[in-house]
């Protein structure tokens, strides 16, 4: 099975002069803005790293639901924040980290088998496998 999804951008302008928009092939985003500024100097709206962070958060959360449910757990809610780290080096700039912080009820459900399973769904996931960043996890199980 090959499943194929799409995002655009367009970019117009200098790098610190100029101005994009981000899409989704799903219209989820719809030519949301994004720009230097945005990205370096903490303006509003959206950049790369942060709709990484959201796609990992979001990979994650349903990698961990799956192999839970396969140990026999039964999450109620799973809340996933990605923290992702885009670091300056010789080369330019590199994202160096993606710390997943996630909060998952599931009453009833082991705690070491669930820590397992969260380990398991921070290697498996999709989203966690492009990543050459260092990737940690902080997963609490709250009953």
């Amino acid at each position: 099975m090959s499943i194929k999804k799409s995002g655009s951008a367009v970019w117009q302008g200098s790098l610190k002069e100029g101005n994009g928009q981000v899409s989704t092939e799903s219209g989820a985003l719809n030519d949301v803005p994004y720009s230097f500024g945005k990205r370096f100097e903490g303006q509003p709206g959206s950049n790369p790293e942060e709709l990484i962070g959201a796609a990992h958060a979001s990979c994650y959360s349903m990698a961990l639901s799956m192999i839970m449910g396969e140990a026999g757990m039964s999450p109620e809610r799973i809340e996933t924040q990605a923290t992702v780290t885009l670091d300056q080096d010789d080369g330019g700039f590199t994202i160096t980290a993606v710390h997943l912080k996630t909060r998952v009820r599931s009453p009833g459900a082991d705690a070491s088998a669930f820590q397992g399973a969260a380990d398991k769904a921070k290697e498996g996931c999709p989203v966690s496998k492009l990543f050459k960043a260092e990737i940690t996890l902080d997963a609490s199980l709250d009953n």
